[in-house]
């Protein structure tokens, strides 16, 4: 099906993968736009017939955000996503630099080989810390390995024409930074979001990276230009 969407596409390359169709045939994952009217025009459905069952979806109570106004315990709630993440963690933001944070996702990657990590990139890392650190990602794993019968490590830049977004998420879990409530610069408060709301922005990751330039190999990696300044602590 893969290839039929391909060649449905206007420019013959969808994005859609195996593993996307699958998340969505089993309820797991929304559909973006974007691939909402591919497939609407694919299966001759209007788009709020096709994708109904994904709108009426009921928020939980454990859904309910729940705001952070401090940035200790904005980093000790998404060290906590990070730490506790076991099927998926999604990442975005060109902008982190706090070491404890960057230190934690490399500590899942080593010791859960099976987790599978997404990492947006909007524009060149801004910071030096996260660099190296996705110096040290590539180090951990190998993008193009498939021996778990999956790809586990996806590094994608989006287009920086699109708006920076911020967030940390697993399968259960997500944390959203917000702009500080005091300081014009920083990002130092945010939101927790439950569940339903945390598989959500794991699916926004997949389907952002789906559409991003890869950035998998060192070469790539030295070739964008760490920009240090206004390095202020977000995703």
């Amino acid at each position: 099906m893969c290839a039929d969407l391909d060649h449905a596409s206007p420019d013959g390359a969808s994005g859609v993968t195996p593993s996307m169709l699958s998340g969505w045939e089993r309820g797991r994952h929304t559909t973006s736009s974007r691939y909402r009217r591919l497939l609407a025009h694919y299966y001759g459905e209007p788009v709020h017939v096709l994708f109904a069952h994904q709108d009426e979806s009921p928020i939980e109570a454990s859904d309910s955000p729940r705001l952070i106004t401090d940035p200790q315990s904005l980093r000790d709630a998404m060290i906590n996503v990070v730490s506790s993440a076991e099927e998926y963690l999604a990442v975005a933001g060109s902008r982190s630099r706090d070491q404890n944070y960057l230190t934690a996702i490399e500590t899942a990657l080593h010791q859960r080989p099976s987790l599978v990590h997404y990492r947006l990139l909007f524009g060149s890392p801004r910071t030096q810390p996260l660099f190296e650190h996705l110096e040290h990602l590539l180090e951990i794993r190998d993008p193009q390995d498939r021996s778990l019968g999956m790809k586990t490590l996806h590094i994608g830049l989006i287009d920086t024409d699109l708006p920076e977004r911020f967030f940390c998420a697993c399968e259960h879990t997500a944390v959203v930074p917000l702009p500080s409530f005091i300081s014009v610069y920083g990002f130092d408060c945010g939101v927790v979001l439950g569940p339903n709301a945390a598989m959500r922005l794991v699916d926004h990751a997949r389907q952002g990276y789906a559409a991003a330039s890869r950035v998998e190999n060192p070469t790539v990696l030295r070739s964008l230009n760490a920009d240090t300044t206004r390095d202020r602590y977000t995703a």
